[in-house]
């Protein structure tokens, strides 16, 4: 099962509604790593350190830095973008347990995908 995190301003629904889904999801997230504040680079850093995929809604810069990061040959587990669509928590988890249930961490290294795929 892969290990993810989120940012800081990821939807706490769906971060709630995974771990209803799948209580023994493995899932940090930055607020909870004292990152709330924290810059993008600093967070994608905090992830590849503890191996794990982050989950983001923001298609605009975070992608731009974890692509930065894997031309800079730095530790990348992945990247999940995710539109944030409130009305559809549901649709969200489900977006995100087809690959935490059906992939192996391994194989989102240095990628940034987004859901659903």
């Amino acid at each position: 099962m892969l290990r993810l995190a989120t940012d800081a301003d990821f939807n706490g629904r769906v971060h709630r509604a995974l771990l209803r889904e799948l209580p023994e999801l493995d899932i940090a997230r930055a607020q909870d790593a004292g990152l709330q504040r924290a810059p993008d680079p600093e967070v994608l850093a905090w992830a590849a350190a503890d191996g794990r995929i982050l989950l983001t809604h923001d298609r605009r810069t975070m992608t731009g830095f974890a692509n930065k990061r894997v031309a800079a040959s730095s530790a990348m587990p992945g990247v999940f973008v995710i539109r944030n669509r409130r009305s559809q928590i549901g649709q969200m988890v489900e977006d995100i347990l087809i690959p935490v249930l059906c992939s192996e961490q391994h194989e989102w290294d240095g990628q940034v995908q987004f859901l659903p795929l």
